[in-house]
């Protein structure tokens, strides 16, 4: 048996590797903190689940769900985008229902990357926008991004050799892993290079509700022409807790959307339409339950950049997403820090490398971690630092 060719480019992921490694220790007796993998441990809101508990028991959400998702979901996103970024879009053609965000990113490459052209990712991002050209045997050209340009992906850096054969460019601000944000000066930047050389903008928006110290998150679709060449992708996982649950939204242009719409029909037959209703309860109901969830974050960020600062180690407070990142000590890479923390402190956090090549020299530490957990693991932390 002999598996494609292209298999064999695409590198283990980076989760499930970690999730290996934990079971490996606990298995062990190891008393193992995960720093690592974003899955919020708060529960789904108690509203959300009911919405469910009632679309279950309903014999009609047990056939085929539309492809493109219900309309009914559909007029809640485009609510959503309404009422969060004053935005319009035609829940009918410009809207699409998504198995969680990550999915529709990666069939985005199948929809408009041919085998042997390329598509431009960020030096330091989701794993997903590199290995969805990979799996249609196309290229990934690396975006630098600079701490000193506060991580914005430099697509001017691209050669004119790499420009011709490109179809995709990847963004996602607010930044996993980075936390780093993008101004509007930024995406008419890269509004008007997309346009200027006939690429699809694809604007990753999943941490957009997760902001703090006043900060809110903008849409890439506020920004003039934006519709023109931009598809942006959302998920419910991070903003309400339903990284199980699997569903989020793609919004922007017609053809866009559309194409990714033709693609996933081929290869898919939609999201459960229960999960679809729940999800416009989560939509359209209070919002209440994110604005005290962005009030715990902000809290286990200031208790994490504070102790990191304490013990030396250099580290920005984000004004958006659940995650810090950490610039490792002198004389470390990004796998030899983390690995000295898993053997001897108990630890699992992100290596930066593992998001790309821009991320060396990082860890990325999540804060989806109980706050007594989360202060534990950072006395071990500290307490590996005076041991040095």
């Amino acid at each position: 048996m002999r598996t494609a060719k292209r298999l064999d480019n695409l590198a283990p992921y980076l989760f499930a590797r970690i999730d290996a490694k934990k079971a490996e220790l606990e298995a062990k007796g190891a008393d193992v903190i995960s720093l690592g993998i974003g899955d919020p441990d708060i529960a789904t809101p108690a509203h959300i689940v009911c919405a469910m508990a009632k679309a279950i028991r309903n014999p009609a959400n047990h056939q085929y769900p539309d492809y493109a998702g219900s309309l009914e979901y559909r007029e809640a996103c485009a609510r959503y985008m309404q009422r969060r970024f004053s935005v319009e879009v035609d829940p009918k053609r410009e809207v699409l229902a998504l198995i969680g965000s990550k999915e529709g990113i990666a069939h985005l490459c199948n929809a408009f990357v041919d085998p042997g052209e390329y598509v431009l990712a960020p030096s330091i991002g989701y794993p997903v926008y590199s290995s969805g050209a990979t799996l249609v045997s196309a290229n990934t050209y690396a975006m630098p991004m600079r701490e000193e340009d506060g991580f914005l992906a430099d697509f001017t850096a691209v050669p004119e050799s790499v420009l011709e054969k490109a179809k995709i460019l990847f963004l996602n601000y607010p930044n996993n892993p980075t936390g780093a944000v993008a101004t509007e000066e930024y995406f008419d930047k890269a509004i008007a290079f997309c346009l200027e050389h006939d690429l699809l903008l694809a604007h990753d928006n999943a941490y957009c509700d997760i902001c703090f110290d006043g900060y809110r998150a903008p849409s890439i679709l506020e920004r003039p022409r934006a519709k023109e060449c931009c598809i942006e992708f959302f998920s419910l996982s991070k903003s309400y807790n339903m990284t199980g649950w699997r569903i989020g939204f793609a919004c922007g242009n017609e053809q866009a959307v559309q194409a990714l719409g033709t693609v996933k029909n081929n290869l898919d037959s939609g999201q459960f339409t229960a999960i679809q209703q729940a999800a416009i309860a989560a939509l359209d109901g209070s919002q209440d339950c994110v604005e005290e969830m962005c009030e715990l974050y902000a809290k286990r960020r200031d208790l994490v950049v504070n102790a990191f600062r304490a013990i030396g180690m250099d580290c920005t407070a984000p004004k958006a997403t659940i995650y810090i990142w950490v610039k490792v000590p002198a004389g470390y890479t990004s796998e030899s820090f983390a690995t000295e923390l898993l053997e001897r402190a108990q630890v699992i956090v992100t290596p930066g490398s593992g998001y790309g090549e821009g991320g060396e020299g990082y860890i990325r530490i999540s804060l989806t971690t109980p706050d007594q957990l989360l202060e534990e693991a950072v006395r071990r932390i500290g307490r590996l630092n005076e041991m040095r």
